[in-house]
């Protein structure tokens, strides 16, 4: 499967006159090596694919690399990349990702590689495991499956007096419990006022009656993440809170019936919006409808007012439209959805109904 990810790249260098690419992101390292650990450089050539790690992970990588010749620095990787035979080529165009190249490892590999070209090339990282196979959906499903019975146990708990990151704690310790290797991103638990921001991650504020309570957190299986979020009332729900949240569903759910192969993310954004804008909330749904999901939290497609990307069979996207008012509280509602010729389907089995606790 390396091999193969990794031959797929190098389709893909004649196009963007590249010889090669320098992969220095860990998770895109994963995704196309296999190798888990926390430092290590990808070169992949024309003529090889080389992974540089330091002797910490001799045992691992040699364990875990597939597709790249595993090769333990004495030093800083820059070093020893002088030293590789088929990098000395003068002129070797290498492309980088903008996104994930620091400016001092771009200088340290200047100096490295004194008689190569380095070259941004986002677009040769673009769309890096957007399309799932069949091993990838099955990870994908298990750690949704964790996150979904990790919510249903955490509702059990929720009481007034209870802190945010203690529930945040719970939920995190019942994943891992369940087989999840990490949280897939940190985990937000907003309540009362706090739930109208959209990245509220858990802080020490407690749980009041009456609140809403916004999670949103995922689980990794093999590498593979989900991504959830679920809204819930501490007590018995208001007039105003009802309406507000069955606006969001019925936003969430005509979203999911719009997903299809073919479609452009920004018809599934416009779809979500338009309910929420036609209700006068526009101005309270301030990002957008949804991302993929896959080898990391957020890869593509994307569905928003800007997007430019169409969606593909076996994308995995979320779906999460929202609704937040300063000062007052916010609900969003998420799915993760696989994208079919047919339709959209979602792998979330936790109830969407307001849940009253």
């Amino acid at each position: 499967m390396s091999a193969q990810r990794i031959n797929k790249i190098r389709k893909h260098f004649k196009q963007e006159n590249l010889d090669g690419i320098l992969v220095t992101h860990l998770d895109q390292i994963r995704y196309l090596t296999g190798f888990t650990g926390s430092a290590g450089l990808l070169v992949i050539t024309t003529v090889s694919s080389d992974f540089l790690t330091d002797f910490r992970y001799t045992d691992q990588a040699k364990k875990e690399v597939r597709g790249a010749k595993v090769i333990i620095t004495s030093g800083a990787s820059n070093s020893t990349l002088k030293e590789i035979k088929h990098l000395k080529k003068k002129n070797l165009r290498l492309g980088y990702d903008p996104q994930y190249l620091t400016v001092l490892d771009k200088k340290n590999f200047k100096t490295a590689l004194l008689h190569s070209i380095l070259i941004s090339a986002p677009d040769i990282f673009e769309e890096l495991g957007w399309v799932k196979d069949k091993s990838e959906l099955a990870l994908i499903k298990k750690a949704v499956k964790i996150s979904d019975i990790a919510f249903e146990r955490i509702i059990n708990i929720v009481v007034p007096g209870v802190g945010e990151n203690e529930l945040a704690a719970e939920l995190e310790y019942q994943m891992i419990m369940l087989g999840s290797e990490k949280p897939a991103f940190e985990t937000i638990v907003a309540s009362g006022y706090r739930s109208a921001m959209p990245h509220g991650v858990a802080s020490s504020k407690k749980v009041k009656k009456g609140d809403f309570i916004t999670f949103d957190f995922g689980a990794t299986s093999g590498g593979y993440v989900s991504d959830i979020t679920r809204t819930v009332v501490v007590g018995k729900a208001t007039s105003r809170q009802k309406k507000i949240y069955n606006l969001v569903l019925k936003s969430h759910l005509a979203g999911i019936r719009k997903v299809k192969s073919g479609i452009m993310g920004q018809k599934v954004d416009k779809t979500c919006r338009d309910i929420i804008t036609k209700a006068g909330f526009g101005k309270n749904f301030g990002h957008g409808t949804g991302h993929g999901i896959g080898y990391y939290v957020h890869v593509g497609p994307s569905l928003s007012p800007r997007s430019k990307d169409k969606l593909m069979t076996n994308n995995v996207i979320t779906i999460e439209p929202g609704i937040y008012i300063s000062g007052w509280g916010g609900v969003r509602i998420e799915d993760d959805v696989v994208v079919t010729k047919n339709g959209g389907i979602p792998l979330n089995k936790s109830p969407k109904n307001l849940l009253e606790l």
